[in-house]
């Protein structure tokens, strides 16, 4: 009986907190902006501790056919993560979509942060640096990591055409407290969507303003714009999920 016991704990265990990291949920957010645009957000990679194969990153490319991929950040923080994040990067980019990315704070705990722009621009992402890009249907806005104290939101919006969609990507959402700028969407992560779904969790972890009114994951709006926030592919600290599986999001705007 004690053999069975352990086996039923042990598998409890999976279902609960290591199963949620492997079941990967595609999240289908639809905003209307008229635009017939496909995105695919993947936020908050964490190579290190990640559970979902590189493979099947490929899969869903291929199966949803994006017309862009954005990238919110938190690669990895450790150097010796580097060699793995490249297999990732080599299997979302073998279907030659345009990727666009800004750095998370874990990527700023590089020993030096050029090492992860150096290999994300081998492959041919396009990092976001507090800069925008012009693109067919809409003005990409990169706004760097607001936790980090990288953020400059006025040298982000310093090229963008006014007149056009203006859709934001960054790390932290807690940005949104501060942009007093218009736009029309932003994509951001960094809060795994609280990865342990536990009450009051963010009364007891510090993650900012925004997690303690209650607002860490899916879609919002304020005066200035909706923005979503994904719960994440990856895991950071422990290396589990409780309640809250890994995701990635397809956007219809």
């Amino acid at each position: 009986m004690i053999f069975v016991y352990i086996v039923i704990l042990i598998l409890l265990v999976y279902i609960l907190f290591i199963l949620p990291t492997q079941w990967l949920k595609i999240e289908r957010i639809t905003y209307p902006l008229d635009l017939n645009l496909k995105i695919l957000q993947i936020s908050d990679l964490h190579v290190e501790r990640l559970r979902i194969s590189p493979t099947k990153l490929t899969t869903i490319i291929n199966n949803e056919k994006p017309n862009l991929i954005c990238i919110t950040g938190d690669f990895t923080k450790h150097r010796e993560s580097l060699s793995k994040l490249e297999k990732y990067l080599r299997a979302m980019t073998i279907g030659h979509v345009p990727i666009y990315c800004v750095l998370g704070n874990h990527d700023y705990q590089q020993k030096n942060v050029m090492d992860i722009i150096k290999r994300l621009r081998k492959y041919g992402l396009h990092v976001l640096r507090n800069e925008s890009v012009h693109l067919d249907q809409i003005e990409l806005i990169g706004i760097d990591d607001f936790d980090s104290g990288k953020s400059n939101i006025e040298k982000s919006f310093q090229k963008v055409n006014q007149t056009k969609t203006k859709v934001i990507i960054t790390h932290d959402p807690n940005i949104v407290l501060d942009l007093n700028k218009t736009y029309d969407y932003l994509m951001a992560g960094h809060l795994h969507g609280k990865q342990f779904n536990l009450p009051f969790l963010f009364r007891i972890k510090d993650a900012g303003k925004l997690p303690r009114m209650g607002i860490y994951k899916g879609l919002h709006k304020n005066q200035y714009g909706a923005y979503y926030i994904s719960k994440g592919i990856g895991q950071t600290g422990i290396n589990a999920r409780f309640l809250v599986r890994s995701e990635v999001t397809m956007h219809y705007l």
